[in-house]
């Protein structure tokens, strides 16, 4: 059993789909997060489900590693192959197979990104909504569980898969869930592989929910004196009952970075980016409910608009927010924080994260996804100054215990990959083992994405 075995196997199989070429293996050993290069033995681009239900048999049979790789966005070292192998690549299984407009569905391969599939559904009037900001494949999306900006309105991958085809470890192929909305025929096998970031098996097949285009669209944005004052509205809107489509918060340190990054001009000071979904008439009542409700809480006045290139610049604003983040400060490399807490916890969580950046001496601007209790403090470091690393996974273990203390999680929407593996144990307990025992029944010789998500044996 050996690695170069496998891959001269799957160099028959693939030909030139094959590459082991320096530059390949060191793009696809890159993380977009703190991560060292971590380069694969080969990176294989499979075009179909039987290609890759054919290299995974290979695999299996010469004990070659295998982890998939979507659009390289991930923040936590999913895609990295941490133990060698073969980096499975399926950007070119990039075809949207069928749209069922009459039930509001459709069928995708893995490589086809959000962005891809929403231009592709533009005559049909429906739109796919999970927006976790990068154009990420949606099979990587299905893989980390993603979510994001509009899951306050439309939830996360979790709720949006339907069904998926599985290539399994030993080779087999499966199918999981129905176009069915809702079933009760035994284990939610796509709930149990939504999230597994591939190390139960490479998905092939994604068929997912959709959603009518509204109406209409009104956006706005809005500061507060403290990040304490927004939460509190934010917590009175959802209780009144505002439909928000998406209700995003940014703290000081971010504002300023959006301001130097884009030339928009915002005030120092937590902000608050709200979205509002429906009918002309509708969106206008909720914008003007929601300033309502702000005003009490001491922020500026709301400023909205349903004029399409506004609302277009607003969120490219939030979703360029990361890379205005790193350009803070310059040559830094980020660890991302994603804990996510009971929105009543959010305002507590937000105030002590501040106070222990503050005191760390690094930078580490706050925003997220205020309408759900998630969100990230990108730490800056000095990848010249190992000790800035070290300070910032300490931060980083320090806000994963907060997290979990306030009745939380250690990662919202992030995924677990390398990054949140030690965290496992103190939020699931005895859950992790089981998560363990299923991955060993599963994959027997630990090949599928090794080194990440469950304890290793």
């Amino acid at each position: 059993m050996s690695i170069a075995t496998a891959l001269d196997a799957i160099a028959l199989l693939l030909g030139e789909r094959l590459s082991r070429s320096k530059s390949e293996l060191t793009a696809h050993g890159r993380s977009e997060s703190y991560f060292p290069l971590t380069p694969p033995d080969a990176v294989a681009y499979p075009e179909s489900t039987e290609e890759v239900q054919a290299l995974v048999a290979i695999c299996a049979e010469h004990g070659c590693p295998v982890t998939g790789w979507g659009a390289g966005t991930s923040l936590e070292g999913h895609g990295l192959a941490v133990r060698g192998g073969v980096v499975v690549d399926f950007t070119r299984m990039n075809k949207v197979l069928e749209i069922r407009p009459t039930d509001m569905d459709v069928t995708v391969q893995p490589g086809v990104t959000r962005e891809a599939l929403n231009e592709e559904l533009r005559a049909t009037g429906l739109f796919f909504p999970v927006d976790p900001g990068a154009n990420a494949s949606l099979g990587g999306m299905a893989m980390t569980r993603a979510s994001g900006t509009t899951t306050v309105r439309y939830g996360t991958m979790r709720d949006n898969v339907l069904g998926l085809q599985v290539v399994l470890a030993d080779g087999r192929v499966i199918r999981t869930g129905t176009r069915a909305r809702k079933s009760a025929a035994g284990y939610d096998l796509t709930a149990l592989m939504v999230g597994s970031e591939g190390t139960l098996g490479l998905v092939t097949e994604l068929t997912l929910r959709l959603y009518g285009v509204p109406e209409a669209t009104s956006a706005g944005i809005c500061a507060f004196p403290d990040m304490g004052s927004a939460v509190t509205a934010v917590m009175e809107v959802i209780q009144m009952g505002i439909p928000m489509a998406r209700i995003e918060f940014v703290d000081d340190a971010t504002a300023r970075a959006f301001t130097a990054y884009s030339g928009m001009e915002m005030a120092e000071a937590p902000h608050l980016l709200v979205e509002f979904h429906g009918s002309p008439e509708s969106v206008a009542q909720d914008a003007e409910r929601f300033g309502e409700i702000v005003a009490d809480h001491g922020a500026s006045p709301f400023r909205w608009s349903a004029r399409e290139e506004e609302r277009r610049a607003l969120w490219a604003l939030r979703h360029n927010g990361y890379y205005a983040i790193l350009a803070a400060r310059k040559g830094s490399r980020a660890v991302v924080t994603d804990m996510c807490v009971p929105i009543s916890q959010l305002a507590r969580a937000v105030e002590e994260t501040q106070a222990d950046i503050a005191a760390s001496g690094i930078p580490g601007p706050i925003l997220g996804h205020v309408g759900d209790g998630n969100f990230h403090a990108v730490l800056l470091v000095d990848p010249e100054q190992p000790a800035e690393l070290e300070t910032a996974k300490r931060l980083s273990h320090r806000m994963a215990e907060r997290a979990l203390a306030l009745g939380g999680t250690c990662t919202g929407e992030h995924g677990v990959g390398q990054g949140k593996m030690g965290f496992m144990e103190a939020e699931h307990g005895a859950g992790w083992d089981v998560m363990g025992e299923i991955k060993r029944a599963l994959d027997p010789q630990g090949l599928m994405n090794p080194g990440k998500l469950v304890r290793q044996g």
